[in-house]
């Protein structure tokens, strides 16, 4: 049986501090529209009332999906840092290494052939070819730069010495420019979500605009993911560093 304190410190927690406890709670704030990833720092009364949800109803979905005991493969904030990186890398950059590109083609495409009878998709397309820009450096800053300081510290802790002052530095600077990246790609998404009106087939549009709104939808749910697991577990563990 739950105690009102208890209940007050549930609420008092922030949407990505649920999430990062336990993963299986995003599909709740998925299911009421609240963001988990971008917008993981507010606080749950403040996502509530925004979303006009009583913030009991939310506290009872999770309590549900929490029955369960959490597998150690979905318990992210469990995972050491090296190896959360080198999961990040593998899942997440591999799919928008291998779908990115595709998705921008197939966009285009649409707004060549759709454009006029469905003008959001070249808007669409627009907004997401600067998605596929800004996502190439922003990669390339976390494998080449972030990723290896962090490791290079977690390690020098682990060794009881003091890390390399260049390392903190650049983590320090890193964390604060990947984290403004993650709400403009994020804001960026969530305007094509808007413009498709939810990803919404029309009745009279060909096979490749079906398959280009649906690999939207699978980029949006692997961004959210993505964004997750670094915003709310690895950059917050990172700067404890």
């Amino acid at each position: 049986m739950r105690t009102s304190n208890s209940t007050e410190q549930e609420s008092g927690k922030t949407v990505g501090d649920f999430v990062a406890e336990d993963y299986r709670t995003a599909k709740v704030f998925e299911r009421h529209g609240i963001d988990f990833c971008c917008g993981g720092k507010v606080g749950l009364s403040d996502a509530c009332r925004e979303r006009g949800i009583d913030p009991a109803t939310i506290q009872g979905e999770i309590e549900a999906v929490k029955n369960d005991p959490l597998e150690r493969s979905q318990n992210y904030g469990a995972w050491g840092l090296p190896f959360l990186a080198d999961y990040i890398v593998t899942t997440h950059h591999g799919y928008l290494n291998e779908n990115t590109r595709q998705i921008a083609v197939y966009a285009n495409k649409i707004a060549q052939v759709h454009g006029a009878h469905h003008p959001e998709v070249i808007e669409i397309a627009r907004i997401f070819d600067h998605i596929a820009a800004d996502l190439e450096a922003h990669l390339r800053e976390e494998e080449e730069v972030l990723f290896p300081a962090i490791k290079r510290i977690d390690a020098a802790r682990k060794d009881g010495v003091e890390p390399a002052a260049a390392d903190l530095n650049t983590l320090k600077a890193s964390l604060a420019t990947l984290d403004q990246e993650h709400e403009a790609i994020g804001n960026a998404i969530h305007v094509i979500r808007d413009l498709s009106k939810g990803y919404a087939i029309p009745e009279d549009v060909c096979n490749t605009f079906a398959v280009t709104y649906q690999k939207l939808k699978e980029f949006e749910d692997d961004l959210h993911k993505h964004v997750h697991l670094e915003n709310n577990i690895l950059f917050p563990k990172a700067a404890k560093l």
